[in-house]
């Protein structure tokens, strides 16, 4: 049975929402303001499918790939860029506000850049035993076959290819599905597989074809490595960073670039700040950056990260002491006796954010505090338990390096 509805606002997720008398009913792909044609969704009361657009938005515009309305990749390549980005803003505000914290929310940073330099491809066989290698479909397990992603930066131009020459290869099948991790770095192309037994002598050295074909610098299965023909390296400011394998990255180059700089910017002076503390530290995207102009203590709950940030402090001249710790700063966060002696303090943690090292932050005099975050609402938390320990949040400015998704990353600056 179909039925049109009348679009009223987009949803956290990027749905249109149309209001019913029973409720919100959420619309994939379509925009306020529009007049749609939908069928339900079985099993999903308050979800449609949209059929038809009878009415257009005038801020729709023609997606940018083919694939998108049946790729799960993206979701919001069908409105315009500028309506699009004030939503995003509009993400963070209301995060803020339903925390009841009042900051400036800055204009967002727009560090598409390039595109998108990580991807996960996925494999196995589908209806008639078919092999299919792409992204799943929204809500779904259903792998989409795709031959091209136009939000991938130009070091990943060759990865659909030889993703697709990989599962030839490795034959997945249904019940046992290839996931195939990608990462352009300045050697080439970082491949991580997971879901793939191991390999013959004859299937290693088939991959080590397809390695030369399509430039693969490294090719591991579940981080062991399978062949490798150039150590992966990747630019952090001065340094070179040698990657260990699926190692955690900002989505774009400029999305990282574009942290640095705010993360660096809020930090200030170099004579007045002399030592700095950067927690969930990863491969050092801002430790290396800070070691510029004042020591650095970097801390992670990942060993092989931190080993890779201590060879690239090594290869690096003309830095400052870089001091590293392996933590889990979950179950053991630096406490508020051991943050005494430090100017500022960078936290960047996953999306369930930081709660136990805002607890500390809360705690101790730190002067500046620079909260990196890849979620509004965990950010939110942590920066209300700041705020109640006597810190006062002064700037926050998003950046949208996750281009047609709901995803934003934030970074935001509090004093005491």
């Amino acid at each position: 049975m179909t039925e049109q509805l009348k679009i009223a606002r987009i949803g956290h997720r990027g749905d249109g929402i149309a209001d019913s008398n029973t409720g919100p009913v959420y619309v994939p792909f379509a925009l306020p303001g529009e007049t749609v044609t939908v069928e339900p969704v079985s099993g999903h009361p308050d979800r449609r499918h949209l059929l038809r657009v009878e009415q257009a938005s005038h801020e729709r515009v023609a997606p940018v790939c083919k694939h998108f309305g049946v790729c799960g990749g993206c979701a919001m390549q069908h409105w315009s860029l500028a309506e699009y980005l004030l939503w995003k803003r509009n993400l963070v505000v209301e995060a803020l506000g339903h925390a009841g914290l009042i900051a400036p929310v800055e204009a967002i940073v727009d560090a598409h850049g390039r595109g998108r330099r990580r991807a996960t491809l996925h494999a196995k066989r589908g209806h008639g035993d078919v092999l299919e290698v792409g992204y799943t479909a929204q809500r779904t397990h259903q792998i989409i076959g795709i031959d091209e992603c136009p939000i991938l930066e130009p070091g990943l131009r060759k990865a659909i290819p030889a993703a697709w020459a990989i599962a030839e290869l490795v034959k997945p099948s249904a019940n046992k599905p290839l996931d195939i991790h990608v990462t352009a770095t300045d050697s080439g192309m970082d491949v991580d597989l997971r879901g793939a037994g191991p390999f013959s002598t004859k299937q290693t050295a088939a991959l080590a074809r397809i390695a030369d074909e399509y430039r693969l610098a490294r090719v591991t299965r579940s981080s062991e490595l399978v062949l490798q023909r150039e150590q992966p390296m990747l630019k952090v400011g001065r340094a070179s960073v040698p990657l260990p394998p699926s190692a955690f990255l900002q989505a774009t180059g400029e999305g990282e670039a574009a942290l640095a700089r705010l993360v660096s910017g809020h930090i200030g002076d170099s004579k007045k700040i002399k030592r700095v503390a950067d927690l969930f530290c990863g491969v050092g995207t801002f430790a290396l950056r800070l070691a510029e102009t004042a020591r650095v203590t970097a801390i992670d709950t990942e060993n092989v990260a931190i080993r890779s940030l201590e060879r690239a402090v090594a290869m690096t001249s003309g830095l400052k002491a870089v001091e590293t710790q392996t933590r889990d700063l979950f179950r053991s966060p630096l406490m508020a006796i051991e943050l005494k002696n430090y100017d500022a303090v960078v936290f960047d943690p996953p999306r369930q954010g930081a709660e136990t090292t805002a607890r500390e932050l809360a705690l101790s005099k730190v002067p500046v505090v620079v909260a990196v975050s890849c979620d509004a609402t965990t950010f939110a938390r942590d920066a209300r338990t700041l705020i109640d320990g006597g810190y006062q949040l002064v700037s926050v400015t998003p950046v949208d390096q996750f281009r047609y998704s709901h995803h934003v990353e934030l970074v935001a600056k509090f004093v005491r």
